[in-house]
């Protein structure tokens, strides 16, 4: 028997479940079409005293997922900022589980740690941060600004002469948290896993683009001159897309030793655009950074990115060090820079997805997502019954249904925009979510998915209609 013996049959079964399910993306419905019960029933067998051999696993589970995945995958599918995942990376996921490192440390896997030191410098070059920036691969933008933040929270203490690490929050300084007002829940989750907790907040005035008025950032800065504060700005706020004004709130946040941590969870990859990176002018002023990967790099789930600019910080807030473990001189041990110790090896899958697209293709990718966005927006802004509220000005949008009835107020609005919503999802074809924005239910218009093109958005856009109808 050869080493492979054990994995080969499962390995080939998995091989053409996987080929058989991208062969349908393009026909097969986008809505999930088992319930809850059906997929328990199929998925709760029994637990056997026998094992079962690998190959009739795959099997059984390609076939009891049927009709319980997300078409989240496709072209057609344009809610909560998912995008899809471009082929190198897929087969360097299955790369990834066969390598099976564990990425805590160099030593536990020098060519994976070696790997994400080169993703680090690519990173950072295709967002002009600064290069001396320390950075971690994490989970997702949730735990990307919890990273960032722990390093703003070590940071702005320790001026203050206080140790937070070995001392905690309980008697310290108070840390004021000056916030955009439309900031996503991510960043809320991630004061609240830190101590600080959302009563740190201060909710900046913004305008009628969900920007910053630089006047209110001042006026709340002058009020808490001398105490710890961090400020928070948005690169593509989660309904428009709009980005807060960083070449004149950074320096002003800096005026009053304010750290600056900037939300970028998809706004960010605007940098790689030459059409669209003047939304991002002035963002590497800033201290810290998040963002995803799975979403406008397209590479699969478990890809946050957090980046710092002060090294220091991050590494204190960060590093561990065990007797048991080894720490070669020279070489980047990935633990001191994200909140996990064992974790798989995140950088190869978004290595090959930079390989694969070249800093042109990355370019292309964002500037079509765009495109097709602003297409949808205007095109289903012109049927009957149908409103636009925000035209993108990157990949986010949002229309909304309006009632024909006399005399319709808001609520009546809102739902027979959630009507619509509900029959588009119902229909299959494509899929749309909705969200509140200033006031008004809409659906959300999000594309950052590779596999988009001009029949999808045709192919949406008559979906919408016949809901309507």
């Amino acid at each position: 028997m050869t080493t492979t013996d054990p994995y080969r049959r499962a390995l080939e079964r998995a091989h053409i479940h996987a080929l058989e399910y991208l062969d349908t993306l393009d026909t097969a419905n986008v809505s999930p079409g088992a319930s809850a019960e059906q997929l328990r029933a199929r998925l709760r067998k029994p637990l056997s005293e026998l094992g079962v051999s690998p190959e009739r696993i795959v099997d059984d589970l390609a076939a009891d997922v049927a009709g319980g995945l997300l078409g989240s995958a496709t072209g057609r599918f344009f809610a909560w900022v998912i995008g899809g995942s471009l082929p190198s990376t897929v087969a360097t996921e299955w790369l990834v589980s066969t390598w099976d490192q564990n990425a805590g440390i160099f030593a536990t896997g020098p060519a994976v740690a070696v790997i994400e030191e080169v993703v680090g410098e690519w990173l950072k070059d295709l967002f002009a941060l600064p290069a001396h920036s320390s950075f971690a691969l994490v989970t997702g933008c949730q735990m990307a600004h919890t990273t960032c933040l722990a390093a703003a929270r070590h940071q702005v203490l320790s001026e203050h002469g206080w140790d937070v690490e070995k001392r905690g929050l309980c008697g310290s300084p108070p840390i004021h948290v000056l916030t955009n007002r439309d900031l996503h829940g991510t960043v809320d989750r991630s004061l609240r896993l830190l101590g600080m907790g959302t009563g740190c907040r201060v909710m900046l005035e913004v305008d009628e683009d969900s920007r910053v008025l630089s006047h209110s950032l001042a006026r709340e800065l002058k009020a808490r001159r001398g105490e710890p504060m961090i400020v928070h700005l948005l690169a593509g706020e989660i309904n428009t897309g709009a980005f807060d004004r960083f070449e004149e709130l950074i320096p002003l946040a800096k005026e009053y030793g304010a750290w600056v941590h900037v939300d970028g969870a998809f706004g960010l990859w605007a940098q790689a655009s030459p059409a669209l990176r003047h939304y991002c002018r002035g963002v590497g002023l800033a201290d810290s950074w998040a963002t995803d990967a799975h979403k406008w790099l397209n590479v699969p789930y478990d890809s946050g990115l957090a980046f710092v600019a002060h090294p220091d910080a991050h590494v204190a807030c960060m590093t561990q060090s065990e007797s048991y473990l080894v720490h070669q001189e020279g070489a980047r041990d990935q633990m001191h820079y994200n909140p996990e110790w064992s974790r798989k090896a995140r950088g190869p899958a978004i290595y090959a997805a930079l390989r694969e697209l070249g800093r042109q293709g990355v370019a292309d990718l964002v500037d079509r997502c765009c495109k097709h966005a602003r297409d949808l927006v205007v095109q289903i802004g012109r049927l009957e019954g149908a409103e636009v509220v925000w035209l993108p000005s990157i990949n986010q949008g949002l229309v909304r249904f309006l009632d024909s009835g006399p005399g319709a107020a808001e609520a009546d609005h809102a739902r027979r925009t959630d009507q619509v919503i509900a029959r588009i999802v119902a229909d299959g074809e494509v899929f749309f979510q909705g969200t509140l924005w200033r006031g008004k239910r809409c659906m959300r218009v999000s594309v950052s998915n590779w596999r988009t093109n001009e029949s999808d958005v045709s192919r949406a856009v008559a979906a919408v209609a016949r809901a309507l109808r």
